[in-house]
């Protein structure tokens, strides 16, 4: 099976998730706070863990971990996954 050059498109809702958990890395960031820091706190609150199913099915199983009752938080695998994918020109608050 060849590979596809381009990355697996995101929907809008999806990367903006994406964009949060890149902005929290090291932090475990809760469904709300991703609701409302992606702009889609005018959606169902389950609208946040499908965003994290299709992240999950696009930079891999181990790239968001879930912390009960807490929220997820974006692993180094994910990240790097995401760069890899998407490019560094996703915002990050990772320091060089």
């Amino acid at each position: 099976v060849m590979e596809s050059l381009f990355p697996p498109e995101l929907c809008t809702t999806d990367m903006a998730v994406l964009i949060v958990l890149m902005q929290s890395i090291g932090r475990v960031i809760s469904r709300g706070s991703i609701l409302r820091l992606a702009g889609i706190d005018h959606c169902g609150v389950r609208r946040c863990d499908t965003a994290i199913v299709s992240l999950r099915k696009v930079l891999g199983t181990e790239s968001i971990v879930t912390v009960r009752r807490r929220g997820w938080m974006l692993t180094q695998e994910g990240v790097n996954r995401a760069v890899e994918l998407y490019g560094p020109s996703l915002p990050t608050t990772a320091t060089g």
